[in-house]
């Protein structure tokens, strides 16, 4: 894509609204979830293969640095001025130049930092092993950097399927660099190798599929707006990681390297399906919305209905997985990770509520209020840590308790304070959701209980037994869910309506992908 015509204004046109911004919105939507969906199988066969070839104790001190080194990738642009570009009303050639250069310098400027700072997180967490990891995970920082504007750009022309292209490739190649790595003996630096690759193949893939060179920086009017915008975003962005993050330090400083591995293992695997579904189509929502953030009740409709698909999705996934989790981990991680299994069950539960809560930040980005995003995270902040601390007495499975209280006390009060000034009320989003939980609560408890009865399939040992349980007990909770959601609603509806969905995506595979041709 050539983003910028000979006079320097933005080239790709996608329509304002209506059927068209819908049929758009809704392939995007598809692509990228389609190709989400295959990035999540990537790293679900990384994480596999890579926890019988390196141990907790590595994967414990590599999240030492991360933990710190993750947050200053975002200050290099990466969360903040993608943002910022979706929203703007225009954008030209000069100011793409300013902001790419000045996330190039930043991310710079923060690899040098970073490098230098090795010593005092040895000395935080009592490990000399953290000086040379800090200086080989600096390099992500300025990699990342890179191709911050380019991905933006591909994305303000709504090619999302296109950047979920280049984010897939990046994560198979980042997957293959440290499993080959692994593979040879280089234990924990094999993750640091992948974890350079990925940021390196994406600046490839997007300065190939955005055939855009940077220019030299000039003034711009507009460029003072969008970073004050980026840096509300990026604030939020911080202050969201830094309560999310505690519980890493929390873990690592008291329990040490090996329970902070499997505590990371336990994370990594909630957070993979929970957040992808919402990461694989937050920028297409934001996008869509703020096309349609003038016409209120459109507004709201499209909002509505994508609460209620996550609803439909997350509580399932959150039902299913808080059953079969213990085992699903002696799957996937092999003997000797149970830890991560018990961890993991705990974690499971708040899932459903995770992927609905991520929707407030789709609301204040849409209406380009990310000053409101930004002073919502201080009170997710204050509430998240205060939760982590009361969990701490619990070891790393009161901390995963914790998780899942952030989400279930915080979900109304942020849908009510982002949607104050469209108008949204809580009862609609509260329609939208509460026959969902109501049917993965009363399917959970009842496979639980046929699980108690089946002392037979309970008592099975091995991964044979394993396997038999996540079979069993998912197909029995699939079939016990669709049926109590049907009951609730009284109607077919629900399912109706996400049927339609999937054939809409289905029908429009074989379509021209690119926006122009949606916008004719």
């Amino acid at each position: 894509m050539k983003p910028f015509e000979a006079s320097g204004a933005f080239a790709p046109m996608v329509p304002e609204g209506g059927d068209a911004l819908r049929r758009l919105a809704v392939k995007s939507a598809g692509a990228t979830v389609v190709f989400g969906a295959a990035g999540l199988a990537v790293q679900m066969v990384g994480t596999v293969v890579l926890a019988r070839l390196i141990g907790p104790r590595d994967y414990g001190l590599v999240t030492m640095v991360t933990t710190f080194s993750i947050l200053l990738v975002s200050c290099g642009g990466s969360s903040g001025v993608p943002d910022a570009v979706a929203q703007c009303e225009r954008i030209d050639r000069t100011l793409a130049n300013n902001l790419f250069w000045i996330s190039a310098g930043i991310g710079a400027l923060l690899t040098v930092g970073f490098a230098s700072t090795g010593r005092l997180l040895a000395m935080f967490f009592g490990e000399a092993a953290l000086v040379p990891l800090a200086a080989g995970l600096s390099l992500t920082i300025f990699l990342t950097s890179l191709s911050v504007m380019h991905l933006a750009l591909l994305r303000r022309a709504m090619l999302f399927s296109t950047v979920a292209r280049i984010e897939l490739v990046s994560k198979a190649f980042s997957v293959t660099i440290a499993i080959a790595f692994a593979c040879a003996g280089w234990g924990r630096w094999a993750l640091v190798m992948g974890a350079c690759a990925l940021p390196l193949s994406t600046f490839a893939g997007s300065w190939w599929k955005c055939r855009w060179l940077p220019g030299r920086p000039r003034s711009a009017p507009e460029t003072g707006r969008l970073l004050t915008v980026s840096a509300h975003t990026y604030g939020r962005y911080s202050i969201k990681y830094i309560s999310s993050n505690t519980d890493n330090l929390l873990v690592g400083w008291r329990f040490g390297a090996f329970a902070l591995g499997f505590y990371k293992r336990a994370y990594d695997l909630f957070a993979l399906s929970a957040a992808q579904l919402v990461s694989a189509t937050a920028l297409v929502a934001v996008s869509a919305l703020s096309r349609v953030r003038g016409d209120r009740a459109q507004f709201h409709r499209y909002l509505l209905g994508s609460i209620a698909v996550l609803a439909f999705l997350g509580m399932g996934i959150a039902g299913d997985l808080t059953l079969i989790g213990k085992d699903l981990i002696r799957l996937l991680l092999g003997p000797g990770w149970e830890p991560a299994g018990q961890i993991f069950t705990f974690f499971a539960p708040g899932i459903g509520i995770m992927l609905i809560y991520g929707t407030h930040g789709w609301i204040h980005l849409s209406i380009g209020r990310a000053d409101r995003w930004f002073w919502w995270g201080f009170v997710e902040w204050i509430v998240t840590t205060l939760l982590f601390f009361g969990g701490l007495p619990w070891g790393p499975q009161g901390i995963a308790v914790a998780w899942d209280l952030s989400f279930w006390i915080l979900t109304i009060p942020a849908m009510w304070y982002a949607g104050e000034p469209v108008g949204l009320k809580i009862a609609p989003v509260l329609g939208a959701i509460w026959r969902y939980i109501a049917a993965s609560l009363l399917s959970g408890l009842t496979c639980a209980l046929l699980l108690v009865h089946m002392a037979w399939l309970a008592g099975m040992p091995g991964a044979t037994g394993a396997a038999m349980r996540v079979a069993a007990v998912s197909v029995s909770f699939l079939c016990l869910y669709l049926l109590a959601i049907v009951a609730l609603y009284r109607s077919l509806a629900p399912l109706q309506s996400l049927a339609s969905l999937l054939k809409e995506l289905v029908s429009m595979t074989g379509q021209p992908s690119d926006a122009k041709a949606d916008a004719r």
